[in-house]
């Protein structure tokens, strides 16, 4: 059930969150939403000629048609996926300490991109777009990365950091652009699009 009076145009629909971010389940909560939570098990591999900005709106597509099976007329899907971009290369996920060390390393000192890619899924129709903020890292040092990494453990963050956290209040320089979406759901764009899907 939608709580807030202004989306009115989603009353009757059933709202499935395509994540299991503890981040973006608070952010969507925070904007008056009541929902339960989809799998997202879904492969995260994609092909190697998507330009870097497709990359989130395609895996956020293979994340809410993978839930349409389990969805009905009611359902409004929303899936999102994040990635950081540093010089045209894609950062995701560590798969180890040692990797998010390494990941943060290159990021030290440096203006990288935070990408987006969100899609909106109901019976009537599909919406994707994505979202860039770009993210200036002051320089870090060693022991500022291994008390990081070692205190908050953030392999489950693309880029190995996120932006809330100690290393987003001592190392982030400055943002242009959406701080919601350097998180990993921009709710500005969210709300407006979500304004515009059709009523049941």
């Amino acid at each position: 059930m939608v709580v807030m009076e202004i989306l009115k145009n989603l009353d009757g629909y059933k709202i499935l969150l395509v994540s299991h971010s503890p981040r973006r389940q608070s952010l969507l909560r925070s904007l008056g939403i009541e929902f339960s939570v989809g799998e997202s098990a879904v492969d995260e591999s994609y092909p190697d000629d998507l330009d870097v900005m497709t990359i989130p709106v395609y895996l956020s597509q293979q994340k809410a048609r993978h839930c349409v099976p389990a969805a009905d007329a009611q359902t409004l899907v929303i899936a999102a996926d994040t990635i950081v971009c540093l010089d045209n290369v894609v950062f995701g996920k560590p798969s180890s300490p040692a990797e998010a060390k390494e990941m943060l390393r290159r990021l030290s000192g440096k203006m990288h991109q935070v990408i987006t890619g969100v899609t909106l899924l109901t019976a009537k129709e599909e919406k994707s777009f994505s979202v860039t903020s770009d993210v200036t890292f002051a320089p870090l040092s060693e022991n500022e990365i291994e008390y990081y990494v070692t205190r908050y453990a953030p392999l489950d963050k693309a880029g190995a950091y996120g932006v809330q956290e100690w290393i987003g209040m001592i190392g982030v320089k400055s943002i242009s652009g959406s701080f919601y979406n350097v998180m990993g759901l921009p709710m500005h764009r969210l709300y407006q699009e979500m304004k515009q899907l059709l009523p049941l």
